[in-house]
């Protein structure tokens, strides 16, 4: 029987009979046999049992059954055990069960958990017989189950990892440019290469090996793997791997210029078929250029020089002027294939950062970035991810449908302008705007456990507050007559008192309460802000975070206090300080338009807490935009109620109000 399996003249029908006419015992029996018969070989019995369990394999129902399955620790022991001439078919057979389990459903996880992982570095590392097969299987392995072998085998993975960088470095011919085919699937995302020595010198291997390819004259099919190397190190270090000095940076600079010129010569190509074949390497000078986007913005010990910078800069807007090109040609039914999902994305990155190049040409294209990230959005269809797990976006969190999220700081930037924002505005991209701030606030109260989603969310949330305040500033009649806005006030009068008790959404907060109240002072009429329970509860949160932001500081030495931003806000100051002033402004406003508004001031006790800091610190150590805020609120509510008038003179507000200068505050005072 073995002998007819060996000769390959067994087809299924056969083999099946064979199986059902032997079963599963007989192998067994023969795999613990111990005793070889006379004058034969030590390892007769097993060699026999394993080419009849090679031959039950190859059926794809017995591959994954319990009796191969349990000897997989076999297997394992087999490929680390010394090879002889005579046991090399036993390692045959050993790589076609262990291939044949590897394809079936349960396969990828009983061979990581029962140790197969380990058994192949170590097979490949030593060079046994058929350590290629041991490579091609990891390979395997690593792209159906990457997180699950790094977990459990991470120190034999990086063995391996290091012996392939040291090939990598030293051969010159046709292997290096294989060996850049082979990488990308040994670099993980997570643990980070760059936590321990030993990943540390694999990457510097690999920035060495990879600078000698792309310094050098190369024909496509050897650049293109080389980048996607490179993109896949960008993705699990970002330039954490490039060395710091002179050839780093021209290293960079060369990587970043290669990718756009890529871009440039693929998208500006007119025939679709020529594209087709590139959007993987594509995809990957797209990370590369990301890379080189943030590096040219990167202030603390920048990699570039400032000459790199700016030619960059300019090599870039090239190269995203060919994305447009790309994007303006893309037909109704392609906008399914998530090439354009990750076009859309890295042109949402430079827009994020560089609005004053190709103005015209984005302002061209945002009919169809709103189109492309609306449909999206409502479908909720889930683009079909890129082959290369080596290529899949970084951030992770974001579903493929989320082409928003990434166009979000373009929009942010774009609103401020007159004309990039009468298109956004014509093409409805409030309403959707809304609709997606309304969807990505039941991501965040749904508490996901996932800390990227979480963190990508907020930052969503508060990008959207910035757009949304650039259009309370400079559009509050759409805000009036857009009926999106109405529903929108309802959610932040809803989600600020529920908001402010979390400490570590402090910005958050400050986002949310600044844009309620420059909204409440243009929806002031509307029924919602008319003394309902939602608007007290959201105006009394307001008062707490605008009051609390400040407190009185014990000066070492000296007898008198200096103001001082309260503890709780000082991390987060440098990013709320401006919503802070925006928001006493905007609440100054609302005072004579809600006449029910003085009466909660006063019940949050805010004037008593109010005049007491401002008498207990001394003058200097106030500045005089802060003089000015707490003057604009002081004012309109001793203009508005008596209560409130009352409640300042009879706690010295003549006084403190002479002492820090607000003469307006004084004169309204004195009128009384």
């Amino acid at each position: 029987v073995t002998k007819a399996v060996r000769a390959g003249e067994v087809d299924a029908k056969t083999r099946r009979q064979i199986f059902d006419a032997i079963g599963f015992t007989f192998p067994n029996r023969l795999l613990t046999s111990r005793q070889p018969p006379d004058g034969c070989p030590q390892h007769t019995f097993q060699a026999l049992s394993l080419t009849l369990l090679a031959c039950f394999c190859t059926d794809p129902e017995l591959a994954g059954h319990s009796q191969v399955l349990n000897k997989i620790p076999t297997f394992n022991d087999i490929l680390l055990s010394p090879c002889s001439p005579d046991s090399t078919s036993m390692v045959d057979d050993v790589y076609q069960c262990l291939s044949a389990v590897l394809a079936t459903s349960r396969g990828p996880r009983e061979l990581v958990t029962k140790g197969t992982v380990s058994a192949l570095c170590q097979a490949y590392i030593n060079g046994n017989y058929g350590s290629d097969r041991a490579l091609k299987l990891l390979l395997g392995l690593l792209a159906v189950a990457e997180v699950k072998c790094w977990q459990r085998e991470a120190s034999h993975l990086l063995a391996v990892l290091s012996k392939l960088s040291s090939d990598f470095v030293k051969t010159e011919d046709i292997t290096k440019f294989e060996l850049c085919e082979i990488l990308p699937h040994f670099i993980p995302l997570s643990p980070p290469l760059t936590q321990d020595l030993q990943g540390c010198e694999c990457l510097h291997r690999l920035y060495k090996g990879l600078s000698d390819i792309l310094g050098s004259k190369l024909s496509q099919s050897q650049r293109d793997p080389a980048l996607k190397l490179a993109a896949c190190l960008v993705q699990a270090c970002g330039s954490e791997w490039i060395s710091a000095g002179k050839a780093g940076s021209k290293f960079l600079a060369l990587l970043v210029n290669l990718a756009c010129v890529e871009v440039r010569l693929t998208l500006e190509e007119p025939d679709p078929l020529e594209v087709e074949g590139k959007k993987e390497v594509v995809t990957a000078c797209y990370v590369l250029i990301e890379m080189g986007i943030q590096e040219c913005l990167r202030e603390e010990k920048p990699l570039l020089e400032e000459v790199q910078k700016v030619q960059l800069m300019r090599i870039m807007e090239e190269a995203f002027g060919a994305v447009i090109f790309y994007l303006r040609q893309v037909k109704q039914e392609d906008l399914q294939d998530p090439f354009i999902f990750a076009s859309v994305r890295i042109l949402g990155a430079w827009m994020a950062e560089e609005t004053s190049c190709l103005k015209q040409e984005i302002c061209e294209l945002l009919p169809f970035l709103l189109h492309y990230a609306k449909k999206l959005f409502k479908e909720g269809s889930s683009a079909v991810s890129l082959p290369q797990p080596e290529l899949v976006s970084s951030q992770g969190s974001a579903l493929p449908q989320d082409a928003l999220r990434f166009l979000l700081p373009g929009f942010c930037h774009l609103t401020a302008e007159d004309r990039p924002r009468d298109i956004l505005i014509s093409e409805g991209a409030p309403a959707l705007l809304c609709e997606y701030f309304l969807h990505q606030w039941k991501v965040l109260i749904s508490k996901p456990q996932s800390l990227t989603l979480l963190t990508s969310t907020e930052m969503s949330l508060q990008t959207m507050c910035g757009i949304f305040l650039n259009l309370a500033v400079t559009a509050p009649e759409l805000i009036r007559q857009d009926k999106s806005f109405s529903s929108l006030m309802d959610t932040l009068l809803k989600y600020l008192p529920l908001l402010l008790p979390q400490k570590d959404q402090l910005v958050l907060a400050a986002n949310i309460c600044t844009l309620g109240l420059m909204m409440a002072r243009i929806l002031a009429g509307s029924a919602v802000l008319q003394e309902t329970h939602s608007a007290k509860e959201f105006f009394r949160a307001a008062i707490l975070f605008l009051s609390q932001a400040h407190t009185a500081h014990a000066e070492p030495g000296s007898h008198s206090s200096a103001m001082a931003v309260a503890p709780a806000y000082t991390s987060a100051w440098a990013d709320i300080r401006e919503l802070w002033f925006l928001g006493m402004q905007a609440l100054a406003a609302c005072v004579p338009l809600l006449p029910w508004l003085p009466q909660a001031v006063l019940q949050a006790r805010w004037l008593e807490a109010l005049s007491h800091l401002l008498t207990s610190v001394a003058p200097a150590s106030v500045d005089l935009e802060l003089v000015a805020a707490f003057q604009g609120v002081l004012v309109e509510l001793s203009r508005a109620s008596e209560q409130c008038q009352a409640v300042i003179l009879a706690h010295h507000g003549m006084e403190w109000a002479n002492l820090h200068g607000m003469a307006a505050l004084g004169q309204c005072l004195a009128e009384q």
